[in-house]
């Protein structure tokens, strides 16, 4: 079931330039069509706001693919510039693949 998502896991800080290969890399994804993705955040440290932009822009992109995407084992300070920006309304934020599974298993 888990085999129709694709895992995205960006490392250190994700800034413009960090923002921009995870948007490479998730059009990579989009164009072989694989729709369901999960940024793991677990090695992102710091996010600014061009990092921000361009998971808001990925999103989108995701979205207009008919796919969906969220983030998963985002850290404090992730987390705090989310509500900060009220995206935290915007973008779902799982645990784990195996919760961000059963949300598509039940969405489908």
């Amino acid at each position: 079931m888990s085999s129709d998502i694709k895992v995205v896991k960006p490392l250190g800080i994700l800034d413009s330039i960090c923002g921009n290969q995870l948007r490479r890399d998730v059009g990579d994804l989009l164009e072989s069509k694989q729709v369901n993705i999960l940024v793991d955040c677990q090695e992102v440290e710091f996010m600014d706001s061009s990092g921000l932009s361009c998971l808001i822009m990925t999103l989108k992109n995701v979205r207009a693919s008919g796919g969906n995407l969220a983030l998963s084992k985002i850290n404090g300070q992730v987390k705090l510039l989310l509500e900060l920006t009220a995206m935290d309304n915007v973008f779902k934020v799982y645990d784990s693949i195996e919760d961000f599974n059963q949300s598509i298993f039940t969405l489908n």
